[in-house]
């Protein structure tokens, strides 16, 4: 007699990671709010013999890139579960750190994998409203309150601040980078310096181990009866209907731009 459920084929949980990271509940993005339940059940439903994360992001907030890996590596901790990381376009910033969370990291030989660093950017539009004459009138409480306000003239004091803070982060950056990949990191200046690399490079500098897709990759280390169990994020009910199309397009231009930068 066959009894249900025994000797069935070992599974692998698929975590898609796709999108910018930011927090708020725009429709697509990566934060882990949205991911802590999604992170969960792909660690704890059905005993799930690895979990594998299919990464593409062009990165955005540290806070919660680090979140995320975070908790990632606390489930694979506690679960005793291997975590493979999938690079399809980009892994790249905070991609690159959620990247980070996986044991060992797969890229396509045309994956944009890096962007090591820490980036802030805005306008100086005080000429403009002066031309318009428009008077900006700003009243705080705090003789820092206001810095990098667009509609005045930069203050050194100010972006020499910005930057100490964005040093800190970076720092962080490094930090993570260093403890996930150790010694496979290669002796190379330009590791951290915000450039990006393709596939293979990226395999010679020890950002990740090797090239391989998901199905193919899965099957050699688990057998070809290998299953497979998707979990991403579900899109709000009304936004699959289309009832919140500025908040859409909103959200499609930010994130366009930061794929941008990697000519994606």
């Amino acid at each position: 007699m066959k009894i249900p459920f025994v000797n069935r084929a070992p599974m692998v949980a698929v975590l898609r990671l796709q999108g910018m990271i930011a927090a708020g509940g725009r429709p697509g993005q990566l934060n882990d709010a949205a991911l802590a339940p999604v992170i969960e059940a792909a660690f704890r439903r059905g005993k799930p013999k690895a979990v594998a994360l299919v990464i593409n992001s062009p990165g955005g907030s540290p806070v919660q890139s680090a979140l995320i890996a975070a908790r990632i590596r606390r489930l694979a901790a506690e679960t005793e579960t291997p975590v493979y990381g999938f690079v399809e376009d980009v892994a790249a910033s905070g991609g690159y750190w959620l990247a980070t969370a996986a044991d060992e990291i797969f890229v396509d030989p045309n994956s944009i994998v890096g962007s090591i660093g820490v980036i802030s950017a805005g306008f100086g539009l005080q000429e403009m409203i002066a031309k318009l004459g428009v008077e900006r009138r700003v009243y705080t409480s705090g003789r820092s309150k206001s810095q990098l306000d667009p509609f005045r003239p930069e203050n050194p004091e100010d972006v020499a601040r910005i930057k100490a803070l964005m040093e800190q982060i970076h720092a962080n950056f490094i930090t993570q980078v260093k403890d996930r990949r150790g010694a496979r990191l290669a002796e190379d200046d330009r590791l951290f310096t915000g450039e990006f690399w393709l596939g293979a490079r990226t395999i010679e500098l020890g950002l990740v181990d090797a090239t391989g897709h998901l199905v193919p990759v899965m099957k050699e280390r688990f057998g070809e009866k290998v299953r497979f169990r998707s979990y991403g994020i579900r899109r709000p009910f009304l936004a699959r209907f289309g009832l919140s199309l500025m908040e859409d397009a909103l959200a499609l231009a930010e994130e366009r731009a930061l794929y941008a930068r990697f000519g994606l």
